[in-house]
């Protein structure tokens, strides 16, 4: 028997990928001129990443000035707002054009793995990632569970500090 790790990100990014492909599919061919974003919303992925001391979330965001994200970190949650949008001016829309870039008002909630001590959280937004750098809380950082065995029919009790 071979045992994987599991690993909940990548199947969160391959259910995204197939309601993508499931939203494509119901919109449907365009018509000439007709820009199919205009009827499909731009969700930026994301990436998560604990270590002892901190966690680390990036997000792509290409195309959109950092002055247009609102960022609201709370010490068990992230949310990002910003707005993609289109720069194609209406005079411009003349003729066949097709694109597949979508654009649009966006929000992200982003539950994180641990409590974070939000009012030192570092960004960096450059080539069109947002990083942000959330050190742990001090509780966080020296948790130590302890888990007592009384008996071989009782099972294991999880006791907190």
């Amino acid at each position: 028997m071979v045992l994987s790790r599991w690993e909940p990100f990548r199947e969160i990014e391959t259910i995204q990928r197939q309601m993508n492909r499931l939203l494509d599919q119901i919109a449907g061919p365009t018509e000439p001129g007709e820009i199919i974003s205009d009827r499909l919303t731009f969700v930026p992925p994301a990436e998560i990443e604990e270590t002892s001391d901190d966690v680390k979330l990036w997000m792509e965001i290409p195309g959109i000035d950092p002055k247009n994200l609102d960022i609201k970190v709370a010490t068990d949650t992230v949310s990002v707002t910003g707005e993609r949008k289109s720069e194609v001016r209406e005079e411009e829309r003349r003729g066949m054009r097709r694109s597949e870039f979508r654009y649009g008002r966006f929000q992200r909630v982003i539950p994180l793995p641990s409590r974070i001590q939000n009012d030192k959280v570092q960004a960096d937004f450059s080539n069109g990632v947002l990083c942000l750098t959330m050190p742990k809380a001090e509780e966080e950082k020296t948790r130590v569970v302890t888990i007592n065995l009384s008996g071989q029919e009782q099972k294991g009790q999880i006791s907190g500090g």
